[in-house]
């Protein structure tokens, strides 16, 4: 995969505005849209669920990233389906004993399925997994809200994945990505990056979505 996959968290959208906000977005040239699920258990935060996902759904052409950040995953994958999620990741630390079962779960509908992990997960935990799914998804933030500093060391993850992984395996990163940021995970072997508050707080888009691709 040559071109790096943008996939702008709406975390930091204005949600009185939010249809406005992903169809400016995808103008500007973003390749996904990352949506954050949390639950306030997992996580201590609470976000958005399956309902927000169906009423945004018709409102853009490019894939739904839905990132659940919650307890029990398993329990509400058919919602999100439903709802149209063309992604879900779900978090190896919510399904632990169950991670493959919930994969499995998620592939049998035919859309594409993503494992996370938090900062304090080692990769090691998961590289079985990586056979089965589309995309490793590695935190450099603790999960649970926007606007976060980087964490370097989380970084080094990536080259572990991907020395590990097939060839087409996505490796995203979500957590306080900006331009240099971008720079190290892709050096590092990262092809797809989450960003929230430096796509939104900008004051081009575009430019901005250009700048982590590029």
């Amino acid at each position: 995969m040559s071109q790096t996959i943008i996939s702008p968290s709406i975390l930091s959208a204005d949600f009185a505005n939010l249809q406005k906000d992903i169809e400016d977005l995808e103008k500007c040239g973003a390749d996904w849209i990352h949506v954050d699920v949390m639950d306030g258990h997992f996580v201590p935060n609470i976000t958005i669920g399956a309902p927000v996902v169906k009423a945004i759904k018709p409102h853009t052409q490019i894939p739904l990233d839905v990132h659940l950040m919650i307890d029990n995953p398993q329990n509400y994958i058919e919602d999100f389906v439903k709802a149209g999620a063309d992604i879900i990741t779900i978090h190896y630390e919510a399904t632990q004993d169950m991670t493959e079962d919930v994969i499995s779960h998620i592939k049998s509908h035919n859309i594409q399925v993503g494992l996370s992990i938090k900062p304090k997960t080692e990769p090691q935990e998961i590289l079985k997994y990586l056979l089965m799914v589309d995309m490793v998804l590695i935190m450099t933030v603790e999960p649970g809200f926007g606007g976060q500093s980087f964490m370097r060391d989380c970084a080094e993850k990536i080259p572990i994945i991907r020395q590990n992984a097939p060839e087409n395996l996505i490796i995203q990163v979500d957590g306080g990505i900006n331009n240099e940021t971008a720079k190290i995970c892709k050096k590092l072997g990262a092809n797809s990056l989450v960003a929230g508050s430096y796509i939104f707080n900008s004051a081009d888009m575009k430019e901005a979505i250009n700048s982590l691709r590029n």
